[in-house]
Order: structure tokens, then sequence, then C-alpha cells
């Protein structure tokens, strides 16, 4: 397929791997277990550490390991031209030689560190719980936003802190709502994350000077019988602004800008179906600096790739692995501005948790991968739900005409040569042909509760079967529809980067932030 962006990679030469073994070092005695607290890794330094007057906080929601890796590597399958073709190149030995993964700008920043994510309840935890740690530095439950265990107790936010004690500009930016878990963890107090009116209400409150993304949720409350948020935010002062055109004029805030393009559940489209003529998630980041940047006391920007997160809850790798290179694209806009601001600058990268239990192998394609393949999915499930799998139920459409469409669409087929990795087995077809007859005739599958949900999920039988298929045929695989106990990457370029290096808590990197910027 053609990209639409130029590929944000490498900012030098460096490996990831490289990088990560810089942040350790061998010691003869028994490591101590216990994260380290940031105001003693401070006190280790010889060097006064400085604060940055423009703080970039880039979260990948859902995004770990696995979600940075897979892209580096189905980019690099991409572009490993002589591994691909008919007749590679050839080792001493006769094996194929794979030249490796391209890697992400933010892969090769200058520190590297691992952030733990349990809650106060779950290994597992939730983006309200998970980005109130890396907000306030603290744990609480899973769907709490800034509150304590109790819900009586508010947590004050880094955001919150920057703009009122050190009095910089503060942008929120997020590819789903702009009340949703994440986002809202910046700037709102609420024991439920489901409170969307009560969030955007705090939204207005805030007095933050640039919002940009996705659309409120429940902008009219619950029951649509409250007072409009978006006018409320006029009368905040706030410029509403919600086309593309409008947008592009935009020079000043306080302004809240929802994207043009909503897609599923009015957030913005996945990047896999995104056109040219669409705002990126990099286009709302360049928006928040051209905003943010006239304050003289600085900024802080926190820019969440949401829609990472929902993906992987599909199980849609492609669309996974697009909205992760869409995220690198916002953070190269965040570089070049470092570029002319190198001494006052911070940027970190990471993810509140991982979502889906993504990994890099399949057991049906052993120790082979063919990464390439996921180029043949040419929208996102989400997409091909609403504009062909709605269509199918209501036109009863036949199993033959829907392959028409999912071949074009997903590259997959019925027939083919023999090294065709792209034709369906029978195995393959047969679980095809069950979840079309689930999902556009209703038939009953014959599975009982359990195995159903393990098939399928909460999501549309025939969508998630399709993109199960491509992942698996790819050597990609899923283990959850949910979200998983893994460590997240947290990667920093710029000033006090090395602050960032080692194996911590999440709720470190407040603690680390919090300190260096001189707020209580």
């Amino acid at each position: 397929m053609n990209w639409k962006r130029p590929l944000a990679l490498t900012l030098a030469a460096l490996s990831f791997g490289s990088t990560l073994a810089a942040c350790s070092g061998s010691t003869a005695a028994t490591p101590d277990p216990t994260p380290t607290p940031a105001a003693e890794v401070q006190s280790l330094s010889s060097e006064t550490v400085k604060s940055p007057k423009y703080v970039f906080l880039f979260i990948g929601d859902g995004m770990s390991y696995p979600q940075i890796q897979s892209t580096s590597d189905f980019l690099g399958a991409l572009n490993d031209a002589d591994y691909w073709q008919a007749e590679p190149s050839l080792d001493d030995n006769g094996g194929a030689i794979l030249d490796g993964p391209e890697y992400l700008n933010f892969m090769n920043f200058e520190a590297a560190g691992s952030a733990v994510t349990y809650d106060s309840n779950s290994f597992c935890p939730d983006s309200a719980s998970t980005a109130t740690s890396l907000s306030t530095g603290h744990k609480t439950y899973s769907g709490t936003i800034n509150m304590d265990e109790t819900g009586t107790t508010a947590y004050e936010t880094i955001a919150e802190k920057v703009h009122e004690q050190l009095g910089m500009s503060v942008g929120v930016i997020s590819s789903v709502n702009l009340n949703h878990a994440t986002p809202a963890a910046f700037y709102a107090h609420q024991a439920s994350r489901n409170d969307y009116y009560e969030i955007g209400l705090e939204l207005v409150e805030s007095g933050f000077e640039y919002f940009s993304g996705g659309g409120l949720l429940k902008p009219t409350g619950p029951d649509g019988d409250q007072e409009d948020l978006y006018a409320l935010a006029e009368q905040a002062g706030y410029n509403v602004v919600k086309t593309q055109a409008e947008a592009e004029q935009v020079t000043e805030g306080p302004v809240i800008i929802i994207d043009e393009h909503l897609a599923d559940g009015d957030a913005m489209a996945y990047e896999l179906d995104r056109t040219d003529e669409m705002w990126s998630l990099a286009d709302h980041v360049a928006k928040g600096i051209e905003v943010l940047e006239q304050d003289e006391d600085g900024f802080f920007m926190m820019c969440e790739g949401g829609k990472i997160d929902w993906a992987c809850h599909a199980n849609d790798a492609a669309s996974t692995i697009h909205d992760t290179q869409a995220l690198a694209d916002a953070v190269q806009v965040a570089i070049d501005f470092a570029k002319e601001h190198a001494d006052e600058t911070l940027i970190l990268v990471t993810g509140d948790h991982e979502t889906g239990g993504l990994t890099i192998g399949f057991a049906g394609t052993d120790y082979d991968t063919y990464l390439n393949l996921l180029e043949n999915q040419k929208i996102s499930f989400a997409k091909f739900d609403s504009d062909y799998v709605a269509a199918y139920k209501e036109n009863k459409t036949s199993f033959e005409d829907v392959m028409a469409d999912v071949t074009e669409l997903f590259g997959l087929k019925t027939e083919g040569a023999e090294d065709d990795k792209l034709v369906l087995t029978p195995y393959e077809l047969s679980l095809l042909k069950t979840a079309y007859e689930k999902s556009v005739n209703e038939t009953a599958t014959g599975m009982d509760e359990q195995q159903e949900y393990v098939m399928y999920g909460t999501y549309e039988p025939l969508s998630v079967t399709l993109t199960h298929i491509i992942n698996n045929k790819s050597g990609i695989s899923f283990t959850s529809y949910s979200h998983t106990g893994l460590p997240v990457a947290v990667l920093a370029h710029g000033v006090n980067a090395e602050q960032f290096n080692g194996y911590y808590d999440n709720t470190e990197v407040y603690n680390k932030l919090a300190s260096m910027l001189n707020v209580a």
C-alpha cells in the first residue's frame, strides 16, 4: 500500500538493543528490586538538574515493547527488498539474509527505561489508573482518575502544577476522545472514568490553552438533557473549532480543536483509514506547538496515541502498527522543534500499559515471520464493520461476494499458487465461514460461550476472524482482548533524559518530572 507520510525513523545509528544495554551495568551484588525514588536518583548526580522549558510527553495507549518492535520489524520487512524477492541474497550457508528492522525515531533516544504498570487492584491495569500514576505519582484503582482508592481525595496533576506554579502553557492532544481516560488524567479528578460529562466540565474549567483531537463523549450528559459542553467551553473563553479549515487558521489559545473527520466512537480515524487530506496526529502536535510556544514561560504538552489501544483490543495488528507509526510521526514534530531548542526541551515517549498480549511469533509459522503480508490489509476492522459488514447483514450478502471484498481489502483468497501465503487453508476457510454465518446470518456457531469469547471477544465475528487470520499468517498473535501486565518503555531525549534510565515504577515518571521542574 502507499504510505501517506514519510516514515519517522532513526535519529542516529544507535540500535535499540545498544541503547538498552547502555542503561545497565554489571555488579556482583544482588540487585535491590525496589525502584529507586526520583529524589534519590537525583541526589546521586554530581550535576545540577536543569528544568526544561518545553516538555513533551507522548503516551502510546496500550503500547509496550511488542507494539514498538512489531512496527519496527514490519517497516524493516517492507524495506528489505532482497529478503522478500523471489531469489533473496544468501549467506555462505545458503540462508536468506535479513537486514533487520527499521528503528522508529524514539527507539534511538539517548535514554531508555522501563516502567512497571500494576495499579491498586490489578497487575493488568486500565488506562485511568495508569495515567493517574504517570500524571500524579499515585496508584489507584482501575477506572479511577486522579482520586485515591476511596474516591474522596483528589490528586493534583503535573499539568495542573506547571500551569499554576510555573505559568507554563498546557496542551492536551488525543487521537481518541478528549474526555477519555488518558487525556482526562491530566486535568480531571473523578472516581469513575465513565463520568464523561463531569470530566468534560473539568476540561472547560482547567484553563489549559490547547486541546485537540477526538470529540467529547456525552457532551450533553448521559441523558442528553444537560447544557452542551462545547457551548460551556465557548462561554469560558475557548475558541471551539470543528473544521479543518478553521483549525489551520488558529494561531492562539485557548482553543479546543475537534478533528473534522471523526470516525468510530467520535475519535480520529485510524491511521490505516486516514487520507492525505485529513489531519494526522502529527498535524495536531504541530498546531499545538504553534499555539503554545508563544508563552515565554514555556509549555507542557501531552499527546496520546489512543487508537493503538483500540486496535490491540480488537486484535488488529495492521491498524496497531499504522497507529504506532502515526505516534512516531507526531514525535518527529517534537524532535524537529527540539533541534531549535536543544538546551530547553525534554521529550518523553512511553505507554500506559500493554494491550492485547501482542507478540511476534505464532505456532502456525514456527520460527518464521511474514510481516510484509500485513501490507495487504487496506482497512481497519472498525471501518470494515461500518462500511461493509453492516451492509452484508442488511442484504444477506453471499459468502462468495463477501470473499471478493475480503480479497481486495485483506488480500486473503480461496485459491492461488501453491506458495501463495495469502491463500486460505481449509482450516482457516472453515473459521471464516463460521464467522460469516454468525455475523451475517446470525447462525449459531455450535461453540459454548467460553469458546466463542476466545474466538471473537466482544467484536464482530467476521472482522476479528479476518484480522486473526492475516495476523497469524504474518507470524503475529494476540493472547487477549484486554490489557496485560507487561512493563512499558520510557524513552527520553533532551534535557535530563538520563534521569529516565533504569527500571522503575510508573509513578516515578511523575516524580522525576516534578523534581526537575521544581513543582510540589
